[in-house]
């Protein structure tokens, strides 16, 4: 059954408002910081499972609003992202690379390894690893359309690396914030500015429920800041595929970058200055609905298919994430508030994607309290470094098995 633009637009608003009900009425998931896209979007992806395996129906959605609504969040971090507060980054964004830059190692080792002692492809075990766990859908198809040609000839890398993505997407968002949960219990963590968390003044990503004052005219305005980082992003995005075929970079990285850039050019000229709480707005909108897309549309029943190896190797590097995150990101990290919520956000594309990370952090800020740093370092590791290190991850890792 295939579904047009508006009665997608209406089950994936339909699919957050289910969330929001469902946690309001489970304690446990508010308790442990469960986002209301990744709840009303595995139920809805079981209830799908359930009508294709019942009657073989499969539904087909509209996917036009996908790629703008991931591109139009990214665009409104670049744009909140002056540089002042990028060089407040500083020496914890290099902590957290290196720490990143760890699991892409030990994911590899744990899909290949296992792979290995079970006598299986060793390239499941690739794909079970840092292509699809820390690289997501789009790195996993990438690599599998290479998989699929010699000198690899791996027939059914496509099916296993969706699978796998869909794996860490669900997983990513699952269990986020029971980890930075368990880290502020645990360690009785301070939450800085605690005191100001009802101040309306305050805006931003990390208070995602806080009420803004918008104005007709300034929508408009900041609706055509990302309009147009929109537009020279993906320009920008087709002339480099077509100038540098070897230098591949996602769409998103040049939306983010061109957002940035606009709005410290426009505020260094003193020609318009961002309305930051406006744009989170549109931010926190653009991806709630892009995971309830993301979530709704999984297609769970490949995972159900899938092989004894594949779900060992997946269990494995998702109980291998929580302990990283717990004992390595954590502690790493400082030890203290802010590092709970980067580890929470480092499970989220640790997993599944950056918009995942955004969304985990963001669940866990809405609970206990705001952590500028993390929403500054994560979507700066999870945009502009973590693509570029991962490929060279992965192709170290083939040039040593092949």
């Amino acid at each position: 059954m295939n579904f047009d633009f508006y009665f997608t637009l209406v089950c994936i608003v339909a699919v957050l408002i289910l969330g929001r009900i469902i946690i309001n009425r489970v304690k446990i998931l508010q308790d442990y910081n469960i986002p209301e896209p990744v709840v009303g979007g595995i139920i809805a992806a079981i209830g799908i499972l359930l009508v294709y395996k019942m009657f073989n129906v499969e539904f087909s959605f509209n996917s036009s609003l996908k790629d703008p609504l991931m591109l139009a969040f990214f665009t409104s971090i670049g744009l909140s992202a002056d540089f002042a507060s990028l060089k407040k980054g500083g020496k914890m964004l290099s902590i957290f690379l290196v720490v990143v830059v760890g699991l892409l190692f030990l994911q590899n080792i744990v899909g290949v390894g296992v792979s290995h002692l079970m006598g299986v492809e060793p390239l499941i075990g690739m794909l079970g690893g840092s292509i699809t766990m820390s690289g997501g859908h789009g790195t996993g198809s990438a690599w599998a359309t290479e998989f699929i040609k010699e000198p690899y000839n791996f027939g059914a890398a496509m099916e296993v690396a969706m699978a796998c993505a869909t794996f860490g997407l669900v997983m990513g968002g699952i269990i986020g914030g029971p980890v930075a949960r368990f880290l502020i219990k645990r360690h009785n963590l301070k939450i800085p500015g605690a005191e100001h968390n009802k101040d309306n003044t305050h805006g931003g990503f990390e208070t995602p429920q806080q009420e803004r004052l918008i104005t007709p005219i300034s929508f408009v305005e900041s609706l055509a800041l990302i309009a147009i980082a929109l537009l020279l992003g993906n320009l920008l995005s087709d002339f480099m595929k077509a100038s540098v075929p070897s230098f591949t970079l996602p769409t998103f990285v040049y939306c983010l970058f061109l957002g940035v850039v606009l709005r410290n050019v426009l505020s260094a000229l003193n020609i318009h200055h961002v309305f930051d709480r406006e744009v989170s707005v549109l931010g926190n909108v653009s991806l709630s609905l892009f995971l309830a897309f993301a979530m709704m549309t999984v297609n769970l029943w490949e995972l159900v298919a899938l092989a004894l190896p594949m779900v060992v190797i997946l269990g494995i590097q998702a109980i291998m994430m929580i302990f990283y995150a717990i004992f390595v990101t954590f502690r790493f990290c400082g030890k203290d508030y802010d590092a709970a919520v980067l580890a929470a956000g480092h499970c989220g594309f640790g997993l599944g994607a950056t918009p995942t990370a955004m969304v985990n952090m963001q669940t866990v800020t809405s609970h206990y309290g705001p952590s500028h740093m993390a929403f500054i370092i994560v979507p700066l590791v999870g945009a502009f470094f973590i693509d570029l290190v991962n490929a060279l991850v992965i192709q170290g890792t083939l040039s040593v098995l092949f």
